[in-house]
């Protein structure tokens, strides 16, 4: 649904509708603070049902309407403050008038609101307050003279009815008896068993209804009701219950108000939202998959057009010419396997392998790789916090992240400027985790700023689209900074950009706070890249891959290095090995496997038999089936797809020889 469309839909409504902005920190006269807001955006309804003129658009309410009572204020500023929807009616002496009021909030500061004028329903109930006042006071028994409780119903403009302990019709009024002619084409008299003359499904639902009001409760309920051939309309029915002298109940009182274009705008309205939010939705696809079709085609036809001309070249004979086509086909595969991670990380999707982690000796790590990267004409600066706290996550991929928003940055002062990065501990209270989309707590923050060309609020609101890109051509994917805020919310926290045109941009990572020392988690990396030696012993090896040339490629390094390898396509297959009595030192499957049994299964299963088995898994998605909301057991481990042979060989040693 265009923008279009749901402004005209928007406009039809017949409910009153509108965006406030909510300033809960505007000044008094007396130099406190009140909440104040005002309407940015209104539909023609509003008008009609508050009867505020259209030049109250954009005017704090306090000044231009300074009769509204606080209720209004201190609502919408709980709403915005605590992002509660709110349910209420009001009156208002300023505008002489009742409304029933829907408040939900849609962004940090701003609140949707939902008007409809039920001046004529307050009236009535006001009549019902003075009928029960009137019975009151003149009932003084139960053999009181029925024309008595005809002529006070006769005297109510709403449908109304009054009822005995017996559920019998005992008065109604001309408005009750043809809506329900209207309804359900019968004509009510005194004496009709109430419930007996509904629908057999709605029958039981008025009965219960009148039942509770013989039992003393006042209340109203909004039900549909009617022939189902026909449209049916829906009511807000009340109850009040009638009593005598004695307090004795002894009948009560049935009000019917007739709230269908209400209820039918109110769904209409959702029904718009909805449409409008699948449309973007859809729109998001639309340009993530034309993107992506786009920068994999490139990468294709670098690797296909690599391999034909090494064909060619040893149809000819001419080997020496191959190394520049291996290694041009090598770095397509790399940016195809960079594209697929930016890809995960922006849906959320990636392995991770989070662990205890200093942002500080991280920032201090990558110094060398980020001066090089911004050249001379950019200053870096970095600002680490003391005593900072340590946070749980993915240190490559941070590394990545930081990497993605320095290269932004340089991008951004084409005629050089300053760069600095900075890291903080922040406490999150209830409005600064509002603010932030985050849970109130301790976080840690990683911001990179720069003295640039800075973002116009239009671009900030798009930067993290997938495909998104404000450079030429051919200059980047616009994958970058989708990556960096799946990657943040996939680790617990969030990313902020603080931008002005002309004078500079900062992008903050916030992850949340983890107790314990970063050096104990450090401790366990193996840093190093070594010759990989022959195995002495021949272990065996369990690999398990539905895809036929990833096993083929992987068995032949593995059996390269001294290895026994036995494959199998599928875990049922898998399984049956696993559960013989062949050797098996380390179990290597993919997890998304055909035949209904996925890798984390298989593995669980074989544990039953061999419980110290050492698993590692190879994927290049991130199932739960897999990390188990992030945790993996002992002895097991997780390598991302697609990784190099040699790097692949070098964990399964690792791990087999214990190391």
């Amino acid at each position: 649904m265009s923008d279009e469309r749901y402004r005209v839909l928007f406009e039809a409504s017949n409910t009153g509708f509108c965006v406030a902005e909510v300033d809960d920190q505007a000044t008094d006269g007396a130099g406190g603070t009140r909440i104040d807001y005002r309407v940015i955006e209104a539909n023609s309804a509003f008008y009609e049902q508050t009867g505020f003129p259209q030049a109250i658009l954009n005017q704090w309410l306090r000044t231009a309407a300074p009769g509204l009572e606080e209720h209004w204020y201190q609502t919408y500023g709980e709403v915005a403050r605590t992002g509660v929807a709110a349910r209420f009616e009001q009156g208002s002496d300023a505008l002489g008038r009742w409304f029933d009021v829907s408040a939900f909030r849609v962004e940090d500061a701003e609140v949707a609101i939902l008007f409809t004028d039920i001046s004529a329903r307050k009236a009535v109930e006001r009549q019902l307050v003075e009928i029960n006042e009137h019975l009151e006071e003149t009932v003084r028994n139960r053999t009181a003279d029925v024309t008595l409780y005809k002529q006070i119903v006769d005297s109510a403009s709403a449908p109304i009815c009054a009822f005995d302990t017996e559920l019998k019709l005992i008065a109604f009024n001309q408005a009750h008896s043809d809506d329900f002619f209207r309804i359900y084409g019968y004509r009510v008299q005194i004496g009709d068993v109430f419930p007996d003359l509904f629908l057999p499904n709605q029958a039981p639902v008025i009965r219960a209804f009148m039942e509770r009001a013989l039992d003393g409760e006042v209340f109203s309920v909004t039900q549909e009701f009617g022939d189902p051939d026909l449209v049916k309309p829906y009511w807000e029915v009340a109850y009040s219950p009638i009593r005598d002298e004695a307090g004795v109940i002894f009948g009560a009182f049935h009000y019917a108000n007739d709230v269908t274009k209400r209820v039918r705008a109110e769904a209409e309205l959702a029904a718009a939202q909805e449409a409008l939010r699948q449309s973007q939705k859809m729109e998001a696809v639309g340009q993530l998959t034309g993107g992506l079709a786009h920068d994999f085609n490139n990468i294709i036809a670098g690797i296909s057009g690599s391999l034909e001309m090494m064909s060619t070249r040893l149809a000819q004979g001419r080997i020496s010419d191959l190394d520049r086509y291996i290694s041009g086909a090598s770095t397509a595969a790399k940016r195809a396997a960079s594209l697929t991670q930016r890809l995960l990380a922006f849906s959320r999707r990636q392995t991770l392998a989070p662990k205890a982690t200093n942002l500080n000796t991280l920032v201090n790590g990558m110094m060398d790789l980020v001066n090089r990267s911004m050249g001379p004409e950019i200053e870096v600066e970095t600002a680490g916090a003391t005593g900072l706290w340590t946070t749980f996550v993915d240190a490559g991929q941070l590394e990545n992240a930081l990497l993605n928003l320095c290269i932004n940055a340089r991008d951004a002062m084409p005629d050089g400027g300053k760069l600095t990065i900075e890291t903080s501990n922040r406490w999150m209270d209830e409005r600064g985790s509002r603010q932030h989309a985050l849970q109130p707590g301790q976080y840690v923050s990683l911001c990179v700023s720069d003295t640039g060309t800075g973002m116009s609020k239009e671009i900030v609101d798009r930067a993290f689209d997938p495909f998104f890109t404000t450079k030429p051509i051919g200059q980047g994917t616009g994958l970058g900074l989708s990556m960096v805020y799946g990657f943040a919310g996939q680790s617990g926290g969030a990313v902020r950009i603080y931008s002005e045109v002309g004078k500079g941009t900062m992008v903050c990572i916030y992850l949340p706070r983890r107790a314990g020392d970063a050096a104990a988690d450090d401790a366990q990396i193996t840093i190093g890249i070594e010759e990989l030696p022959g195995s002495p012993s021949g272990e065996t090896i369990l690999l398990v891959d539905d895809e036929p040339l990833v096993r083929m490629i992987a068995t032949e390094a593995l059996e390269e290095l001294g290895y026994q390898v036995i494959e199998a396509g599928e875990g049922a297959t898998a399984l049956k090995i696993l559960n013989s009595d062949r050797r098996i030192d380390l179990l290597v499957t993919d997890v998304g496997l055909p035949g209904g049994m996925n890798g984390r299964q298989v593995a669980d299963a074989a544990r039953v038999a061999r419980p110290d088995l050492t698993v590692m898994f190879i994927t290049g998605y991130a199932e739960n089936a897999v990390l188990n909301h992030g945790h993996l057991e002992q002895g097991m481990h997780v390598m991302t797809k697609p990784f190099q042979m040699d790097s692949f060989a070098r964990r399964v040693k690792d791990l087999i020889s214990g190391t």
